[in-house]
């Protein structure tokens, strides 16, 4: 292994098999990329600008928005350019930087929603104790306790793929730098990083879906005891947004991240990938300004919608 020669750059393949729609492909990613960034930075101004939405959903709502417009950053401006190039390649110090990205905003974004889900069930369950439990300063504290450790599992697992040997001129079967194609890129196989991604999966992925399921099983068993059909809509509603992103972004990523080795379709999972990193970015603004009537892109001059 010390004779080989050292990997300096991969070659992201991603949607090589498909060259007649290469440019179909780029138009369609360039579109929905700028709606998201468009949609994101108008949610973020939104937010920041009208005082009735200075409440805790629409703050974690505002960080979430944030960190989808970074997580994409991170991924989409390297695929739109290898889509219309012929030069695919990405060099090992930016593949490791762009991996070192995208894991540690999109665990942050998984404990985000977990952290909205706590909000969600603070407010139904405990209405009374909502102020206090959800004050400024718990608030920051989540944001800055999902962000820490997203970003340091995010270190962790980034510093064990890329200490794996690489060697020769080795292709990436994706279109960015996702851990499983990376790790099948090395000169041997290794059980033991492949352990520490799965269980860093586990933590990160069903951890935060666990929490989120056990605050809306709160949530619901809250909501019925409601005497109201009108008072039982209501509280369904004020979760319906948040429950519609949860399940596109944990339904994507356990499809990925979540199931055996023997299981992996490196072409299948490139397709599937295109849903939680182009797509679901997209879902924030989208859900949260249609189905929320506080939330609109055209306010009204009280503030309101």
């Amino acid at each position: 292994m010390m004779n080989e020669t050292k990997v300096m750059e991969f070659i992201l393949i991603g949607f090589s098999e498909f060259p007649d729609l290469q440019i179909p492909l780029f138009v369609f990613f360039s579109l929905t990329y700028l709606v998201t960034l468009t949609g994101n930075v108008l949610l973020m101004t939104i937010i920041r600008l009208h005082r009735h939405l200075h409440i805790p959903m629409y703050f974690f709502l505002s960080i979430l928005s944030f960190s989808e417009t970074c997580y994409t950053f991170a991924l989409i401006p390297k695929m739109l350019v290898n889509l219309i190039t012929e030069e695919k390649a990405i060099s090992f110090t930016a593949c490791a930087v762009q991996m070192f990205f995208f894991i540690g905003f999109g665990a942050t974004n998984c404990m985000l929603l977990t952290a909205m889900g706590y909000d969600r069930c603070v407010a139904i369950c405990k209405p009374l104790h909502y102020k206090v439990l959800m004050n400024d300063r718990v608030c920051r504290q989540l944001v800055a306790f999902a962000t820490g450790t997203g970003f340091t599992l995010s270190l962790i697992v980034t510093y064990f793929v890329f200490t794996l040997p690489f060697c020769g001129g080795k292709e990436i079967n994706h279109f960015f730098c996702d851990m499983a194609p990376v790790i099948q890129a090395a000169c041997t196989e290794n059980n033991g990083i492949e352990t520490v991604i799965f269980i860093f999966c586990i933590v990160v992925v069903f951890g935060s879906f666990l929490l989120i399921l056990l605050s809306y099983l709160l949530n619901f068993h809250t909501i019925l005891k409601i005497p109201s059909t009108e008072g039982k809509g209501k509280a369904f509603s004020t979760c319906a947004s948040h429950l519609t992103v949860v399940v596109v972004h944990f339904g994507c990523a356990s499809i990925i991240y979540l199931r055996p080795k023997s299981t992996y379709c490196l072409q299948e999972d490139t397709l599937i990938s295109v849903t939680y990193t182009v797509v679901t970015p997209l879902l924030n603004p989208v859900v949260y300004s249609l189905r929320n009537k506080d939330v609109t892109f055209f306010p009204s001059e009280n503030g309101g919608a």
